[in-house]
């Protein structure tokens, strides 16, 4: 994984303590004897074993070509692209979506056009429906009642 990354192993320390710290749940266990059974790319087999126990349902992936549907189909598996599984989110809540993406960016210091404009670079068409949001006008951010009015 250092190679992988190009950080040093404290680094790489860091980055799985706060993964497991934050998403303890997403944690897959008891996969390996599946992976012999994939026929993706050998590299990322382990990735659809782990689908497969979990029973996750999609893959979200910025590497689709190491997860192609005749490898997925058996398992009933689709793989997304980040921009297409994070537009389908955009749609099943609008308001939910921009009010974690303000949270966000207030997190790391920025503002939600300085967030957007470096998520265009990864999920364009995602960065555009926040950009088409309704009250979405610039840097002007107003909080009413818990919930973020640009």
């Amino acid at each position: 994984m250092l190679e992988k990354l190009g950080r040093s192993p404290e680094q790489v320390d860091h980055l799985l303590n706060e993964l497991n710290r934050h998403f303890a749940d997403a944690r897959v266990e008891g996969f390996e004897t599946l992976v012999a059974l994939m026929t993706n790319d050998p590299g990322d087999r382990h990735v659809i074993a782990a689908a497969v126990k979990c029973g996750a349902e999609a893959i979200v992936t910025f590497n689709l070509r190491h997860f192609p549907d005749a490898a997925l189909d058996t398992w009933n598996i689709e793989v997304q692209h980040p921009d297409e599984f994070l537009v389908h989110l955009y749609h099943l809540n609008p308001d939910l979506i921009v009010n974690i993406l303000h949270e966000q960016a207030a997190f790391i210091g920025r503002t939600l056009a300085q967030l957007l404009a470096v998520l265009k670079q990864g999920v364009p068409n995602f960065a555009q429906r926040i950009f088409r949001f309704p009250w979405y006008h610039g840097n002007r951010v107003v909080r009413n009642r818990g919930r973020y009015r640009l």
